[in-house]
């Protein structure tokens, strides 16, 4: 079964049990500055599960796009991968275990034919939080799981919490054996060996842990995902997600086109491809800071692996356009703007084997300084810092002069320097409850405000192009061509501010995406959104399509004010802004 029609299957499946599908949310989120990216499919449905009511019901389902870059350096296993697409599905306040557990056994064991014998499943032990999960262990049995195959783990192995505190609960994991001999006699599906995959996790979110500890939520929620590449792999009988037909073509190109072959760097390359053409299809450019930084750190990896397997760089377009060929049909977005990404991938291409040459050149200036056979870190972070030159490319060019390089001294320097730079390279999202309190929904409120003001002041082309909201600040980009004057700005905060003296109400209306924009409504991303949207109205102001959660009404918002605008990049600006109390 190849990934799409298992992608289709989910999804008719879900359908067919009452819930709505909504569209994949775009890989850099929305209002969360909690992440990077998109990492879990349940981000966008945040507030949902948090108590506000979705427009499309209490049944969801859909395929996310999701990249996490917590695993980069791992890539080129026969496992990681930075982009990847995760099925879910979610009862926001409606069914729980039973049905879920009971949905989830249907699915693999009658719409994908799986044997039961294939499957086996984990459920929590116990603790003194919460007690051993036998509900779920029995629902398995009575499906047809038998009770040898069910096995019982702690915490770390069964059991989800959004960071710190937030909603959390017992999680049931469902585990495909893929036929391999035991490792030994106690070889079950927590052992690593590879007998044993997860293919499925159902979290329930039924209880809310806080400082005082843990206590039961009112609205209980399930969230569940499915890995799509790692589910196509198993069921295809593939070792590996490179041997499928997403990467498969591109793994074959890569071999063709090589001259020092060697499997680890095509998977690095035919991920790192894949992941970059998604992310610019998504908006992201190359830069030094945040998604760009990501961005920029893929391609020049890949690169680095052209290198190693003695590709020429003019061959990556043909290797991009394989790759493009192979995931059109899953993601049409990447095939409608398939010339204007891979020009994007090119010209970083280009940029970075500039750097290599320099960088190569101002090494060998320096290398007869070095008296030591070890090169200091200071010199291998200088080539980084000044000329983008990677410290294992020093490493390779060092051990080429028969020395080494102080890696630990040059990682400390450039622990500082990502700390400074805010690449966030190690963020990960922690379980995905975006911090919303009463700071956080203000700043929601007055990014609307401000998105109404710019266009009274520049006009309508002035549209939000993304937004990024923390307790301290928001910030705003939108679409203009040029830095605005002292007097514009002045006349937004002014405008802002007007509003917010006015102690306008704040409502919402459910409505057909069609009605939302007779109505008026603007909206950011519209292809993001399902049938049903949310629209919220502020006074005689602004209206907005929007999944919220907004102030009642602005008048205790405090005092708007502008601390800096920018350009963010060609054609868009960037504003950031205080509320003052």
């Amino acid at each position: 079964m190849k990934a799409i029609e298992l992608r289709n299957k989910y999804l008719d499946f879900f359908k067919r049990h009452g819930h709505a599908v909504i569209p994949s949310a775009p890989l850099v989120p929305e209002n969360d500055s909690s992440v990077l990216f998109t990492s879990a499919g349940m981000q966008q449905l945040v507030p949902y599960l948090l108590g506000e009511k979705h427009p499309m019901g209490k049944r969801i389902t859909d395929y996310q796009k999701c990249l996490r870059t917590g695993d980069i350096e791992d890539v080129g296993d026969n496992r990681h991968l930075t982009f990847f697409e995760m099925l879910g599905n979610w009862s926001i306040g409606d069914y729980f275990k039973e049905e879920s557990i009971s949905m989830s056994y249907e699915f693999l064991t009658k719409d994908l034919e799986i044997p039961v014998e294939k499957l086996s499943v984990t459920c929590f032990k116990g603790d003194e939080d919460a007690s051993r999960d036998e509900e779920a262990a029995a629902i398995w049995e009575k499906c047809g799981i038998p009770r040898e195959r069910i096995y019982f783990f702690g915490k770390d192995d069964n059991w989800w919490i959004a960071g710190e505190e937030g909603p959390c609960g017992p999680d049931t994991e469902i585990f495909y054996d893929t036929g391999k001999e035991k490792c030994s006699e106690e070889c079950n599906p927590s052992c690593g060996c590879g007998k044993y995959v997860e293919i499925w996790n159902n979290v329930f979110m039924q209880y809310y842990k806080d400082k005082n500890g843990i206590r039961p939520l009112e609205q209980k929620n399930v969230d569940t995902g499915l890995g799509l590449e790692r589910a196509t792999m198993l069921l295809q009988g593939k070792e590996t997600p490179f041997d499928t037909e997403i990467f498969k073509p591109t793994m074959d190109k890569i071999k063709e086109l090589s001259k020092n072959y060697n499997v680890s760097s095509a998977r690095i390359i035919s991920d790192h491809v894949r992941a970059s053409l998604m992310l610019m299809v998504d908006g992201v450019r190359p830069s030094n800071v945040d998604q760009g930084y990501i961005l920029r750190r893929l391609i020049r990896r890949l690169v680095r692996h052209l290198r190693k397997l003695e590709i020429e760089f003019s061959n990556l377009e043909l290797i991009a356009n394989t790759m493009v060929n192979s995931i059109n049909n899953m993601y049409p977005e990447l095939e409608e703007n398939r010339e204007i990404v891979i020009k994007e991938l090119l010209k970083e291409k280009d940029k970075f084997v500039t750097t290599l040459e320099k960088g190569e050149k101002e090494f060998l200036k320096h290398i007869d300084e070095v008296k030591d056979k070890e090169i200091p870190g200071e010199l291998v972070f200088r080539l980084y810092d000044t000329y983008g030159f990677p410290p294992e490319m020093t490493e390779e060019l060092a051990k080429e002069h028969g020395k080494t390089i102080n890696m630990n001294e040059f990682k400390e320097l450039f622990a500082k320097h990502q700390e400074l730079s805010r690449a966030g390279s190690t963020q990960k999202f922690k379980g995905g409850m975006a911090d919303q309190n009463e700071k956080t929904i203000a700043y929601h409120t007055a990014t609307h405000l401000l998105h109404k003001a710019l266009q009274i002041v520049l006009g309508e082309h002035a549209t939000q192009s993304g937004s990024n909201i923390t307790e301290e600040r928001l910030r705003f980009d939108f679409k203009h061509p040029e830095k605005l004057t002292k007097e514009q700005l002045e006349e937004v905060e002014r405008i802002v501010n007007e509003q917010i003296k006015r102690d306008l109400p704040v409502t919402c209306e459910e409505m057909t995406l069609e009605e939302a924009k007779k109505s008026g409504a603007i909206g950011l991303f519209t292809n993001k959104y399902g049938d049903k949207v949310k629209v919220y109205t502020i006074g005689d102001f602004s209206k907005e399509i929007c999944g919220g959660p907004h102030v009642a009404r602005t008048g205790n918002m405090g005092k708007f004010k502008i601390k800096k605008e920018e350009a963010s990049s060609a054609g868009v600006r960037r504003i950031k802004a205080v509320l003052i109390k």
